[in-house]
């Protein structure tokens, strides 16, 4: 429970950011033109809300004057039944709140046809979005996906800029790869050590290696102390490579005990830090990847078991520990779920990390650059949602938010934080109706021929467009169900 509430804590205040300047930035832009913005809500408020003020607070803190706009011409008599002619105004303020229901925020701008189903008077005023000359409108639409794409890349910025970028360079990894069996038709082996491709060296183990190798023609490797190539067909399916189990490619790690809980299957047994696994129900171990290869195949088999007894059987092991050179045959039972109760060595204590560190001034190219690149996979790995194991693999709120570690930790917090950004933005500008992008393809087309589309044409498209983003919803969050109780 403590670790899902601190995943929900980081999801909503990271989405409470993103939302916030993301609304703030359509709200800028509208100022700017000198639109009128009636309500500005972090969160929706369907039937009520859980906070709300109007901006004539935040001006007389600041000593500003109230907003006003002309209504109407009006007739006044003084004392002396003297008549004249002024033009009434009335209060035009923005309604500032907060909302019940977390799932995003939005700027209501007057005289445009949005998510708050507004009604469009015949009378239009020089204060509404529609009166307004098109690229002002269109930098309006503009002003929230702008923010995001900005704000992810000076995150990223600042993260390099204080804590630096750490990683362990896939050159340094010794001990090589181990490899699944689709790997090894294509012609690696277990302890092959990657170098890069044709593009270039690879720089850490991440989903870039996994990108880079599912597009290359050519991989560099270090086989034996050797350097050679192999050949590769240019085309692998990336989904694929990082789904199957076990993965195309993993870091080699040692079999060898690094810390044991106590009461667990392995300290019954005496099996101490500095023990090396050699063999598991009777097939040699080389590397701690095979040992949890060997553990998945008895999970396959359990999920055939009938009867408690059937479980019971899979459950029974054999262990061949190697122990000052002398090696000792353990036979243990495994916990429910196939547990023996020990931890191997982390990748980042077997082997050194490198880190660059960065000024402030260097920071910023650097981080345009890593929030491009961030840009450029994601929207590369797109292909893959239009196939039937991508849409398996479409994720809402709960996946989202298993992204974020178990504990706080500020520097993923931000690193996840700039990396929704990027997606808001890009999902954002994708040409929706009822996104920012659908009004922006509106916007062009009006640009383009002069007219614009009818207020009705507007209604229709914004309905189908929620219509669509609903449907995507309830698919992505229905994923997230599937899997939790173990159906996908």
């Amino acid at each position: 429970m403590e670790v899902f509430l601190i995943r929900l804590l980081q999801l909503l205040l990271a989405l409470s950011i993103l939302v916030l300047l993301h609304e703030l930035g359509h709200f800028t832009f509208a100022k700017l033109f000198k639109v009128r913005v009636t309500k500005f809500y972090l969160f929706f408020n369907p039937k009520f809300h859980l906070l709300s003020t109007y901006d004539t607070w935040l001006r007389r803190l600041l000593h500003l004057s109230p907003e006003v706009v002309p209504t109407k011409e009006v007739e006044e008599t003084d004392d002396k039944g003297k008549v004249t002619k002024k033009i009434k105004k009335e209060y035009v303020g923005t309604e500032y709140g907060i909302g019940w229901l977390p799932l995003g925020g939005y700027c209501a701008i007057d005289g445009m046809i949005d998510e708050t189903n507004q009604k469009l008077s015949e009378e239009t005023h020089p204060w509404e979005f529609r009166t307004k000359p098109v690229w002002q409108r269109l930098l309006i639409m503009i002003g929230g996906v702008l923010v995001n794409f900005l704000l992810a890349l000076f995150i990223y910025s600042m993260i390099l800029f204080y804590w630096g970028d750490t990683y362990i360079p896939v050159k340094d990894m010794t001990l090589g790869m181990k490899f699944n069996s689709e790997a090894k038709a294509l012609g690696f082996k277990d302890g092959d050590i990657l170098l890069g491709t044709e593009k270039g060296l690879f720089k850490d183990f991440s989903s870039d290696l996994y990108r880079d190798l599912s597009e290359a023609h050519r991989v560099d490797i270090i086989r034996e102390g050797k350097q050679q190539s192999l050949t590769l067909p240019g085309d692998l399916n990336l989904l694929d490579m990082m789904r199957s189990e076990p993965s195309f490619v993993r870091p080699m790690l040692p079999a060898v005990i690094d810390s044991v809980l106590p009461g667990t299957p392995a300290a019954e047994k005496g099996i101490v830090k500095g023990d090396r696994i050699v063999a598991f129900n009777g097939k040699p171990i080389d590397s701690y990847n095979e040992f949890t290869d060997q553990i998945g195949v008895l999970r396959d088999v359990l999920t055939e078991a009938v009867t408690p007894a059937d479980s019971m059987k899979v459950r029974q092991a054999t262990v061949v520990i190697e122990r000052a050179a002398q090696t000792d045959t353990l036979s243990l039972t495994l916990t429910p779920d196939l547990k023996m109760g020990f931890t191997a060595k982390a990748l980042d204590a077997i082997y050194k990390p490198f880190t660059r560190e960065y000024g402030f001034f260097e920071s910023i190219p650097a981080g345009v650059g890593y929030g491009w690149n961030v840009l450029a996979s994601y929207v590369n790995d797109l292909k893959y949602v239009f196939t039937a194991e991508g849409a398996k693999s479409l994720g809402g709120f709960g996946a989202i938010g298993s992204l974020f570690p178990p504990v706080w930790d500020w520097y993923m917090f931000w690193k996840m934080t700039a990396f929704l950004s990027i997606i808001l933005a890009f999902m954002n500008i994708l040409p929706i109706p009822a996104l920012d992008g659908g009004h922006v393809l509106f916007l062009l087309y009006e640009l383009i021929t002069r007219r614009k589309p009818s207020e009705e044409f507007m209604i229709r498209a914004e309905y189908i467009g929620f219509g669509i983003l609903i449907l995507l919803m309830l698919v992505a969050n229905l994923n997230d169900v599937l899997r939790w109780i173990g159906l996908m």
